[in-house]
């Protein structure tokens, strides 16, 4: 009599309990376990703190921030790109009981002024400007009260939550300088923040992040402390990380990976955190790797392209590396190998999740087989369960593809102030519907297959065709717009629009790209624009974005590379 094939249903086991803490304890933890070993090292800005300078500083910080009226609960966004200013703002909010909301550095006018508004942000920490990006310009555009505002006392018509903006780099009206926060708060801020050491809890938001879905406007992940510091911790066991270990952070700390995945491994390992500079560059963070002896690395699969194809990659040494993290985008397999090769990260992991999952839910482990490590995500993170559902919500056998869904500590809370878009994603029994296709081998190993909504990944960015297509609908001249990917051999995906212009009218991808530019971030703007008469549809009068793919593929000689 033959058995039955084993259900696509995995639990994580685990050889460590959950943290039972806050972010702000874990630092004190880190503070009093590893004073004087290095926490943070940013390059750009020359600075070198120690886990008792970073522990000191944010506190310093954070009663600051209730000097300025602050309250626990309030949310304050932060605005920028990899600083110092960025970590210590993450730890010094967790210690006064404030929300931290991550707002994208790409993100321009409408973007910005939807998220502050969601989730009702009392306070902005800001960069000035950033290459081409005019923070404050655009903040002044938005609310240009803020000229001849007091600081801290701003009213502004269309961002009226906002009360206080925190400049880094200046000290235009209205604002309060960064540096000059440290200094306001007094012995009543500190016993303040004394007392809520003791009274915050673990499952209390800590963070909201923005992910949209197919759904059209983005949407405020909320994460509790439990959430984040948890994942950070077992992301770090999974590196098998030290307070010897040195990690190299060239992603966006306003993204799970750099946050969670890097400031929290860190903190909860006593590892120190290297930042080799505010975007992205390839030399740089080979400078970085090299130079401080960085022994791992992160990157989205375009990061280690990069520098793997740099001309001058061979004048780095960076044999000093153990292990990172690929991930944020399929690993393309050969890439892999070569990062294993050519960059000494024989023990590089790849991780899977969603920010909604805080986020990572599957890991490979360090020793794991390459190919299993270039062909799979891995398997279960510790004290997670995942199953793989059909379109009835049963469980398929192992090997069979269907909807991954995930339970445990590191769930959301939910939408912020959405609870019918969050019913919509986490089911009564707790389980979040991921929207991913997957399939579970016997041994437990996961792959990702497709995405069973339309979400594009450009190098790492998750973008998602409705929010572009809501937008693109504002033109005048739009009658109809249909937005999805292409593979593209650099980012992995593209953008491409196909427009109906309404009739009469004449249009040009010139002038819709200029409708975009400064109002979308520049990731969403379509590469390719097309204007059709018609649409591939189905007898019953769903679009087909199959079939459009399919035809530009054709046209543009485009095929998606193979990928772990």
């Amino acid at each position: 009599m033959s058995s039955k094939p084993a259900p696509s249903y995995v639990s994580g086991t685990a050889d460590a309990p959950l943290l039972g803490e806050t972010i702000g304890q874990a630092l004190d933890r880190a503070a009093a376990r590893w004073p004087d070993r290095p926490a943070l090292i940013d390059r750009s800005l020359g600075i070198r703190w120690s886990w008792r300078d970073l522990a000191d500083r944010a506190d310093a910080f954070a009663a600051g921030l209730l000097a300025l009226g602050l309250q626990p609960g309030d949310r304050i966004g932060i605005w920028l790109l990899n600083r110092a200013e960025w970590a210590l703002t993450q730890f010094a909010a967790a210690k006064a009981g404030l929300v931290l909301v991550t707002v994208n550095p790409a993100y321009r006018l409408a973007e910005l002024e939807y998220a502050l508004t969601l989730v009702g942000c009392s306070a902005l920490v800001t960069a000035t400007a950033f290459k081409t990006s005019d923070y404050l310009g655009m903040l002044n555009t938005l609310a240009p009260e803020l000229a001849g505002a007091a600081p801290g006392r701003l009213q502004a018509a269309k961002l009226p939550a906002l009360r206080i903006v925190i400049q880094i780099g200046g000290s235009a009206p209205g604002t309060i300088p960064f540096e000059d926060v440290a200094g306001f708060g007094g012995a009543a801020e500190r016993d303040r923040l004394r007392q809520l050491a003791d009274t915050l809890q673990f499952d209390d938001p800590a963070n909201i992040q923005f992910t949209s879905g197919t759904t059209g406007s983005p949407k405020g992940v909320t994460l509790t402390h439990h959430n984040i510091l948890n994942n950070g911790y077992f992301v770090g066991r999974g590196l098998a990380l030290g307070e010897q270990d040195r990690i190299c952070i060239p992603v966006p700390l306003y993204h799970c990976f750099g946050m969670v995945m890097g400031n929290l491994a860190a903190v909860t390992h006593g590892a120190a955190m290297i930042y080799p500079g505010e975007g992205f560059d390839p030399l740089a963070t080979l400078a970085a790797v090299a130079e401080e002896r960085c022994t791992a690395l992160y990157g989205v699969p375009t990061m280690f392209i990069a520098m793997l194809d740099h001309p001058r990659f061979g004048e780095f040494d960076v044999t000093s590396l153990r292990t990172g993290i690929m991930a944020g985008s399929p690993c393309p397999i050969e890439v892999m190998k070569r990062a294993v090769g050519q960059m000494n990260i024989r023990e590089v992991t790849i991780c899977y999740g969603m920010t909604e999952t805080s986020p990572v839910s599957f890991q490979s482990a360090v020793d794991d087989p390459l190919e299993r490590r270039v062909s799979t995500v891995g398997r279960i993170h510790p004290h997670l369960e995942v199953k793989i559902v059909d379109a009835d919500g049963r469980i398929v056998p192992r090997g069979q593809r269907g909807e991954l869904c995930t339970r445990g500590y590191t769930v959301m809370r939910g939408y912020w102030d959405q609870p019918d878009k969050t019913a919509e994603v986490v089911d009564a029994a707790g389980w979040m519907h991921s929207g991913d296709l997957a399939v579970i081998d016997s041994d437990g190993f996961c792959n990702i297959v497709g995405r069973i909504k339309d979400m594009v990944i450009r190098g790492g960015e998750n973008i998602y065709p409705r929010e572009v297509e809501e937008y693109l609908y504002r033109h005048p001249k739009i009658q109809d717009v249909q937005v999805f990917g292409v593979p593209d051999p650099k980012y992995g995906e593209e953008l491409c629009a196909w427009i109906r212009p309404r009739d009469g009218t004449a249009l040009t991808a010139e002038e819709v790209r200029a409708f975009c530019d400064g109002q979308i971030a520049h990731q969403k703007i379509p590469r390719h624009i097309r204007f059709v008469d018609a649409f591939p549809m189905t007898v019953t009068g769903k679009m087909q974005k199959f079939r459009m793919r399919q035809a530009m593929e054709e046209e543009l000689g485009l095929k998606a590379a193979p990928t772990a």
